[in-house]
């Protein structure tokens, strides 16, 4: 079986555009409520998934000192810029549910593209889990 069945569509998932600015990255991500979301660029492509710890470390690294951080402040970096790209590996839609298990171990969910490498959703690690469960109770 493969993962169509389970994918979580683009319109249905919390992502960035990986040229929103630092500050449009982090209202977004902290209104999404998740701790990592994936990031696309201007032509829908997978580019990578950013985390809170990624927004923290470059929003501590990026100012002097905790009293020089400001909204403003906040504008000149790009989601682009502090990304840690190739981290979450991608599935492609055809990928089948059982190497999907690996890939879920370490992560949430598993970012899904098409054959041109647009983003078209996730699978999450929930969904994964389950489908085994409910297979091996068969």
């Amino acid at each position: 079986m493969n993962i169509a069945s389970f994918l979580l569509p683009k319109a249905e998932v919390a992502y960035l555009r990986d040229d929103m600015t630092l500050r449009q990255g982090l209202e977004k991500l902290s209104r999404s409520g998740f701790t990592a979301i994936p990031v696309i660029d201007v032509e829908d492509r997978y580019v990578g998934v950013v985390s809170v710890g990624d927004f923290l470390w470059n929003i501590l690294s990026y100012n002097q000192t905790l009293e020089d951080i400001t909204l403003k402040s906040l504008e000149h970096m790009t989601v682009r810029d502090f990304m840690q790209n190739g981290k979450v590996k991608p599935a492609c839609i055809d990928t089948a549910m059982e190497n999907l298990l690996e890939c879920a171990k370490n992560q949430n969910f598993v970012p899904v593209i098409d054959d041109r490498n647009v983003f078209i959703g996730i699978v999450t690690r929930g969904d994964i889990i389950k489908y085994f469960v409910d297979r091996n109770k068969g």
